[in-house]
């Protein structure tokens, strides 16, 4: 009788769970299709649930002027989403046992000034709490050319004071993770591009996925667009700001990230969850959560670690959402600044069909970026 009533469970269960997905799919198909005519750029989303892909579908032009169509291996610029990979490589440093969280800035910099250099460590960069000052703030009004991360380095290493002790507290610094670049490069005596190449994009399989330099090719690129005051939108993919490679420079699709998610999700490279306990920081008292490591967290006795991350930049809007343990992805990526209003909507929906596999709401991080 016991044995009755399970296949009788079942055979009621999986009807009403594949018609739910085919709903979400129908839904998300709406939204989407209206939202990104298939003139203009677009989007790319991806959403996983118990290891089972529920959508992977993408909508616009990735190239408006070739008409190239938006599609799961379409590569987007990642913005700051980027840093979770910078922050693998320092991990990866770590393991081999070339540098230590604990290291200051002088060990690599020994031209940085001494006061600052000292205090500020690997690990104040990697969670935000360095007090480095932003260096789009330190730019010449007279810069034409894109800035390296050594121009960011250079900007920075003459400052003797920074926003707060190192250490105390949280504001998000993109100078930190052009700084953690740099370290990469001193560390390994390997250009950062090399490194990150042969020890996560080579391993992984991520075929695809490449770090911006300018006249370089990218595979199956994106362009990036900005819409004017009126709604227009106009061609905007790159700026003095956009060449930088340790906040923002990586390009990957919808078909590597899932790679890089699955790495993550069985510690391919490292386990991720692990190092969170060791590197973190408390984010400011009105938003529930942590940051560690390039990732927004959360994790409570009652629900499991879920890690996010969003990315914005001249032409390019993108989020991921993890939850490892569950299986869980869900991720955007647009060739549209200025376009994460997008992810409430889908994130909706996937609550709406019982999809959305967290008790965790990470838009307020959103905010902490900007």
């Amino acid at each position: 009788m016991r044995l009755l009533n399970i296949a009788t469970f079942w055979a009621f269960f999986f009807p009403f769970i594949a018609c739910s997905q085919m709903q979400l799919e129908k839904d998300l198909d709406a939204l989407l299709s209206e939202q990104y005519k298939s003139t203009q750029a677009g989007i790319a989303v991806m959403i996983i649930k118990d290891g089972k892909m529920l959508y992977q579908k993408g909508f616009g032009f990735a190239n408006v002027t070739t008409k190239e169509a938006i599609t799961p291996q379409t590569t987007f610029r990642m913005a700051s989403v980027s840093k979770q990979f910078t922050a693998m490589c320092i991990l990866l440093l770590v393991k081999q046992g070339k540098i230590s969280y604990e290291d200051n800035l002088l060990k690599f910099f020994s031209d940085f000034s001494p006061v600052v250099g000292k205090k500020i460590k690997i690990r104040h960069l990697l969670t935000h709490s360095s007090g480095v000052w932003d260096y789009e703030d330190l730019i010449p009004a007279s810069q034409k050319t894109q800035l390296l991360d050594n121009d960011v380095l250079a900007l920075l290493r003459s400052q003797s004071k920074t926003y707060f002790e190192p250490g105390s507290t949280f504001k998000y610094s993109n100078s930190g993770f052009c700084l953690l670049e740099q370290i990469v490069e001193k560390a390994s005596g390997q250009s950062y591009i090399h490194f990150i190449t042969e020890h996560i994009f080579k391993p992984l399989k991520m075929t695809d996925t490449r770090i911006y330099e300018a006249n370089a090719t990218i595979p199956h690129r994106a362009m990036g667009f900005a819409r004017t005051k009126e709604g227009i939108l106009k061609d905007s993919d790159q700026s003095v700001t956009s060449a930088t490679k340790g906040d923002g420079c990586v390009y990957t699709s919808l078909k590597d990230y899932q790679k890089w998610y699955n790495a993550i999700r069985t510690h391919q490279l490292l386990n991720l969850e692990e190092e969170l306990k060791k590197v973190h920081i408390l984010l400011p008292k009105n938003v529930q959560g942590r940051y560690g490591l390039g990732w927004f967290y959360a994790q409570d006795a009652q629900n499991p670690l879920a890690i996010y991350h969003t990315g914005s930049s001249c032409g390019f809007s993108n989020g991921v959402l993890l939850v490892p343990s569950k299986n869980y992805l869900f991720a955007y990526f647009s060739n549209i600044a200025d376009n994460h209003a997008i992810e409430k909507e889908i994130g909706a929906l996937l609550k709406k069909h019982s999809f959305y596999d967290t008790a965790f709401d990470f838009l307020k991080m959103l905010e902490l970026t900007q």
